[in-house]
């Protein structure tokens, strides 16, 4: 087995996959930003879920938002609904594992708020049951989905904004999800901060 090589192909697939999301995904990220901006500019929120990996793309996506990404500015409000393991287990225990972001989405989602829903299949059956809350509370949703987008697709409407990698395995994908969220974030600073 030649180590050296399994390793290089890694880098060639990211990067194949990468450049495939360039061109797919560049238009839809800043229209993404641009909704993220105006719900902010509205005194709105985000919040954030997804499971495991895409779980802490979700924590990821909040931590720039509320410290900074590459640019100072004022903290911006974003909660990933992954991160309090006593609400978490709680709904998990006492309703189903299912519920356990469209529960905090109904609690504290508000209309106008924005949902940043991570699934790299686009089958996540909490991501899902999140997104359906985030569309009764009139949330716009924003999914970062992979493959053909799972039953996601199937649920997005009006809004909301699919994006989608182009990449069917679920380390390319969730490696294009790490940069959109970069790309995203640095979008909302260059709208918020150079007015562009």
């Amino acid at each position: 087995m030649d180590l050296i090589a399994r390793i290089n192909q890694h880098f060639l697939d990211s990067m194949q996959a990468q450049e495939a999301a360039r061109e797919l995904l560049a238009a839809p990220t800043a229209v993404a930003a641009e909704r993220v901006v105006a719900a902010l500019m509205g005194d709105h929120k985000m919040l954030a879920c997804g499971n495991g990996a895409s779980a802490a793309d979700a924590q990821h996506f909040a931590a720039r938002m509320v410290s900074r990404f590459e640019k100072e500015r004022p903290g911006l409000p974003a909660i990933a609904l992954t991160t309090d393991t006593s609400v978490l287990s709680a709904i998990a225990d006492d309703y189903d594992f299912d519920l356990v972001f469209s529960k905090q989405v109904r609690a504290i989602g508000q209309p106008g708020d924005v949902l940043l829903a991570f699934s790299p299949l686009g089958n996540s059956a909490n991501v899902i049951e999140a997104i359906y809350a985030a569309h009764e509370r009139q949330m716009t949703v924003i999914a970062l989905t992979g493959a053909d987008g799972g039953k996601i697709t199937e649920l997005l409407s009006g809004d909301d904004i699919q994006l989608n990698v182009p990449a069917t395995r679920a380390a390319r994908i969730q490696e294009v999800h790490l940069l959109l969220i970069h790309s995203l974030c640095d979008a909302i600073d260059c709208i918020l901060l150079d007015g562009e």
